[in-house]
């Protein structure tokens, strides 16, 4: 169940800010527009909008979070596109048209469209309002929420209950086996009655150490200082990454694949953290901006403990900065510098400014529409380095 409720698509009409925090690492470019579907209840058609110029993409996740479609810009084009998805078990039989099987039950959407600065709101409300959703009734009474801090097993309880029905694909079969001791599975009834208070033990000993690796890990995502971190090739696409898969749920669910996006990230140099009590400069050299052939944006956010990031309240209202940032001055070589504080580093730079808070920060690189030397990782990468004064 979605916060908006199942089919019904949902808009968000404002681009995100400090005060949003229901997902981790958003961007700033794009609105968004969402929707949960049970394809259990029937076939859903789908309209997406010709956004011509302007960047679209409607990511489609199964339920293990893998992107399945994503029509839009890169893959579907500039005019308007109308298709039926269907369940992994369903009839296409009397359906017309495109048809797409997705390999879960349920179906998570999410639309991203550009938007250039506040005057442009309104074109870009129009693009959304173009998408259109026809899928059966839906009541939202099935299921609960579970945090992932609930205890086992109520937690294993709700997962073996979607197991069941979002079947999991036949290369997960190892795995599967592996935890069928547990009674969880495709084809199995989750009992926590059925275990000893010794192995009822065991099996939350085993949680807890989980849950501390991941937050280790998280925690020292939060410290950065590796550098400029690339996105592995399988972001998006996880397939048996099953860590990898639970690292990016937590610190930035409903990537896209790299086709479509490229995300970079830093967080310092050589163990030592961004901090935005000093003053850094980031250097574009001529020609040297992201190759991508639909736009990129320097983000910036403040990591949490726990390994969430989030954006910055300033001054200026500014969360990200890139090519389409109104104002932007360039050298007289054509190199771009983007400073970035704390503090408004004053009038002749404050143009190219990007606000951090007084303490550590991260930037989050991306690329829309990556070119293939971007995604090969054959482009030197600026570091944010600090500027003497």
């Amino acid at each position: 169940m979605s916060f908006g409720g199942m089919h019904k698509v949902r808009h968000t009409r404002k681009l995100l800010s400090h005060k949003s925090r229901q997902i981790t690492t958003p961007n700033n470019d794009t609105l968004y527009s969402d929707f949960w579907l049970d394809l259990r209840r029937g076939p859903a058609r789908i309209r997406i909008p010709g956004p011509g110029e302007r960047y679209f993409s409607l990511m489609m996740l199964d339920y293990y979070t893998n992107n399945f479609c994503v029509p839009g810009t890169r893959t579907t084009g500039t005019e308007p596109v109308e298709f039926t998805l269907v369940g992994p078990e369903s009839s296409t039989e009397g359906l017309t048209g495109e048809v797409v099987r997705a390999p879960t039950n349920m179906v998570f959407a999410l639309a991203r469209i550009l938007v250039d600065g506040p005057e442009d709101l309104e074109a870009a409300h129009a693009v959304q309002d173009a998408i259109e959703l026809e899928a059966p009734e839906h009541d939202n009474v099935e299921g609960d929420w579970i945090l992932r801090d609930a205890p086992w097993d109520a937690f294993f309880a709700e997962a073996n209950r979607l197991i069941r029905i979002n079947r999991p694909p036949l290369t997960d079969l190892n795995l599967l086996r592996r935890i069928a001791p547990l009674g969880i599975g495709p084809d199995q009834t989750f009992d926590p009655t059925a275990f000893t208070a010794e192995e009822a033990e065991a099996i939350a000993s085993g949680v807890r150490l989980a849950a501390e690796r991941l937050a280790r890990i998280q925690t020292s995502m939060a410290k950065g200082g590796r550098g400029w971190v690339w996105p592995r090739r399988n972001l998006g696409v996880y397939g048996q990454d099953y860590f990898m898969r639970a690292v990016v749920a937590v610190g930035g669910l409903g990537a896209l694949p790299l086709e479509e996006a490229s995300y970079l990230r830093t967080g310092g140099e050589r163990d030592q953290p961004l901090d935005g009590r000093r003053l850094w400069r980031m250097r574009f050299p001529p020609g040297g901006e992201l190759p991508c052939d639909a736009f990129w944006s320097l983000s910036m956010y403040e990591p949490t403990p726990d390994g969430e990031f989030f954006f910055v309240r300033n001054e200026l209202d500014r969360f990200s900065i890139g090519d389409r940032t109104p104002g932007l001055k360039r050298n007289a070589d054509g190199s771009l510098d983007i400073w970035i504080s704390a503090d408004n580093p004053g009038p002749e730079r404050e143009a190219n400014w990007l606000p951090a808070p007084p303490g550590p920060f991260h930037l989050f690189l991306r690329a829309y529409l990556p070119r293939t030397e971007l995604l090969e990782k054959h482009v030197a990468v600026p570091h944010p380095e600090p500027y003497q004064q």
